[in-house]
């Protein structure tokens, strides 16, 4: 397994993404989490990562039961979040950041990130002098590391490291849909971590999922390769960046992260081929006008309709793609005990926290003339 060239204490290139873990109904499915980070471990790496609103506060307890109180302090790294919706001043944080500590069973966090970072909540974050404060738990010994989560344009992180220079890495989203993406602007962001020298961690690789379950044509593209699955081209892609520190996957069943880390184990960079595969997959998906959201779900928490969006996103998505009766189901049934598309009150409160920048309002109002033509 390669070193990880900017954190030796981290095994190679690749980390647990503990967002997406697996369920039995609404609870984590302790045994097989614990059997993904048995084997994880077991392929070499130590990387986990986390934040307090994951799973609705669930992932946070399920490391502690599956990781931490079964294995040495040693043998694993643990990334933690601050969360804007969590403090509301300066004197909120640190016993926040205690109780993070406590339910995640340790007493130290190899990286803290301060989360989602962007035009909206960074005056915030100034405000509460949430920086600061971590960077006195780093002299306390409480935090190894500082960095940022980032989800906003290029020049909002520009002003980010400019002001803040002691951060130490970022986390950004990157994948080769957003690549050239005009909201992401996945390129850019990294370009100005290049520019200042700053260690990039990628989350969403695989775009929620969205570069797994790929189209007809575009998966006639990658079956013509006779390689590996879907996820190792979109995962590899992203690790092939010579600033890139780590990719994250939020895998979410054993299969997963048998194939991711079989790839990652040894990687390899996309080779010439492959990333001219890559290239024709992205021309099909923009030719497609899928909605590219990633289901993080920042936006149903506050929905005062109770609409499940990214759910409907996705039926909405798979209705463009298979044109069967099968989206319109699953469309039925997301909105059975939930609010539908066209429940939405237009608040807005959706588009303020969505970290794709999505035009939620709209986009719901095509999901209800596509899904609701024969309701009044």
């Amino acid at each position: 397994m390669m070193t990880n060239k900017f954190f030796p204490e981290i095994h190679g290139n690749f980390g647990f993404g503990m967002m997406r873990l697996p369920m039995i109904e609404k609870e984590v499915d302790i045994r097989q989490t614990k059997e993904m980070v048995d084997a994880f471990l077991d392929a070499g790496f130590n990387y986990f990562d986390t934040a307090h609103g994951y799973i609705s506060g669930k992932s946070e307890l399920a490391i502690r039961e599956a990781l931490t109180s079964r294995y040495p302090r040693d043998k694993f790294i643990l990334t933690d979040k601050l969360t804007d919706s969590y403090f509301q001043t300066e004197a909120d944080i640190e016993p926040f950041f205690r109780s993070q500590l406590a339910a995640c069973g340790v007493d130290y966090f190899d990286f803290y990130l301060m989360h989602a970072q962007g035009s909206g909540n960074f005056p915030k974050f100034k405000s509460c002098r949430a920086y600061e404060t971590a960077f006195a738990l780093k002299e306390q010994g409480l935090i190894r590391h500082v960095g940022i989560s980032f989800h906003d344009k290029a020049t909002v992180l520009e002003q980010i490291l400019t002001e803040y220079p002691q951060i130490e890495v970022v986390q950004i989203q990157f994948n080769y849909a957003d690549y050239e993406d005009l909201s992401v602007e996945s390129r850019k962001v990294y370009e100005v971590c290049e520019k200042f020298g700053k260690p990039v961690i990628v989350m969403e690789p695989v775009k929620g999922g969205n570069l797994v379950n790929l189209p007809d044509a575009a998966q006639a593209v990658f079956d013509a390769l006779h390689g590996g699955s879907n996820a190792s081209y979109a995962i590899r892609f992203a690790a092939g960046f010579p600033q890139m520190c780590m990719v994250l996957s939020g895998m979410s069943d054993m299969a997963q992260l048998t194939d991711n880390v079989g790839f990652m184990r040894d990687f390899k960079p996309l080779n010439d081929d492959e990333r001219a595969a890559v290239d024709r997959v992205c021309r099909i998906f923009r030719s497609m006008d899928l909605i590219p959201c990633t289901a993080c779900h920042y936006c149903t928490d506050g929905c005062p309709m109770n609409i499940r969006i990214p759910r409907l996103f996705t039926c909405m998505n798979n209705k463009k793609r298979f044109r069967d009766w099968n989206a319109d189901f699953y469309y039925e049934v997301m909105t059975r005990n939930a609010g539908k598309a066209s429940d939405c009150v237009q608040c807005g409160q959706c588009e303020a926290i969505c970290p794709q920048h999505l035009p939620i309002r709209q986009l719901l109002q095509d999901v209800a003339a596509e899904f609701e033509k024969g309701e009044k």
